[in-house]
């Protein structure tokens, strides 16, 4: 493999790969950009099939933070990391503080958080040999009721501005993937009278979000046929392809994953078939910009910064528009510009 030419490899500052036989740590870090900041995003506890697809999947997710934490105004550069294993079985005290001792060796280029398959109790574990982490429990805690919360302003900033309307009130939302972020985003959108059909491995969470929100189940594989307004990728990347976006009726998609095209060029692929992609970096920053507030927490504050995804999502639908242009690309223009003016828009 020629880790140089690869193709998510994006001039990333630093890639560390860590192991430690006691605890069975295999993981790789990756620092895409320091420029406004440390580099800050989750760590992601995945049973990847080898380990070029965990490379990768930490490669992409280290540059979607340095271009999300840009746009959500944030001073920070982006990074990310991933333990490879099944959560089940590798889950130990011992494994995050080895992960702990890992980032430790960075000395502060990089600081980790929660993201899939890790809890706040997870990294109140590696904080007991790190400080080199965040979104820890007693300060900013969990990250992920603000992620959810940002990715449904998104999804109403899309719905004013693909379809004209301020309210949600009977809208139709297909949700893949009811994590604790997916699940969250469901409360919101049930509580605005959205109609929900809902998709995910766990029978406990879809029976509860029939309880709960009056949600219709529908198959793993039959979300994208669903005859709806929204599609809200919430599960793991690369839901948006070649084969998917033919099957898709929403005119919109915006949701909570990270890396949501397969390919870059399925951004082109959406315009043509007239469907408003929010760019996943952006629409789903509340965790990242709650972690922001770590020291000194207070949560109104956190909440109205991420408020802001709304005007900022507008903003770039506005752009997209008026350059005739993918709303990923732009948004990824907007992203290295405030990276290379230092941080101003």
């Amino acid at each position: 493999m020629a880790f140089f030419d690869l193709a998510d490899f994006d001039d990333h500052e630093q890639v560390v790969f860590c192991s430690d036989d006691a605890s069975g740590l295999k993981a790789i870090i990756a620092v895409h950009n320091t420029k406004l900041g440390p580099a800050v995003g989750g760590c992601r506890l995945w049973d990847y099939a080898s380990d070029e697809e965990a490379l990768v999947d930490a490669l992409r997710l280290s540059k979607g933070m340095t271009y999300k934490n840009a746009m959500a105004g944030l001073k920070m550069g982006g990074g990310k990391s991933v333990i490879i294993g099944d959560p089940k079985v590798i889950k130990s005290e011992a494994l995050f503080k080895a992960f702990g001792e890992a980032l430790n060796k960075l000395n502060g280029s990089y600081l980790s958080a929660e993201d899939v398959n890790i809890t706040t109790s997870d990294i109140a574990i590696a904080n007991t040999v790190t400080p080199f982490v965040t979104g820890t429990e007693g300060k900013s805690g969990n990250p992920a009721p603000f992620t959810a919360l940002g990715t449904f302003l998104g999804i109403k900033a899309s719905v004013k501005y693909k379809l004209n309307r301020d309210d949600l009130k009977e809208l139709k939302v297909a949700v893949q993937g009811l994590g604790s972020v997916g699940y969250g985003l469901c409360e919101h959108l049930h509580k605005a009278g959205a109609e929900l059909f809902v998709t995910d491995i766990n029978q406990v969470a879809l029976d509860k979000a029939v309880t709960e929100f009056g949600a219709t189940i529908v198959g793993l594989d039959e979300i994208y046929d669903q005859d709806v307004d929204v599609f809200a990728p919430c599960a793991l990347g690369a839901s948006i392809n070649d084969d998917t976006i033919k099957r898709l009726k929403a005119c919109i998609v915006a949701g909570c994953a990270n890396n949501q095209l397969a390919e870059p060029r399925h951004d082109q692929a959406l315009v043509d078939s007239s469907i408003l992609y929010a760019p996943d970096y952006v629409i789903n920053a509340g965790g990242i910009i709650n972690i922001s507030f770590e020291e000194d927490y207070c949560s109104q504050s956190s909440t109205k910064k991420v408020e802001e995804i709304y005007n900022t999502l507008l903003d770039v639908f506005t752009k997209a528009d008026v350059q005739n242009r993918p709303t990923g690309i732009v948004a990824d223009e907007m992203a290295r510009a405030i990276i290379n003016n230092g941080g101003k828009t």
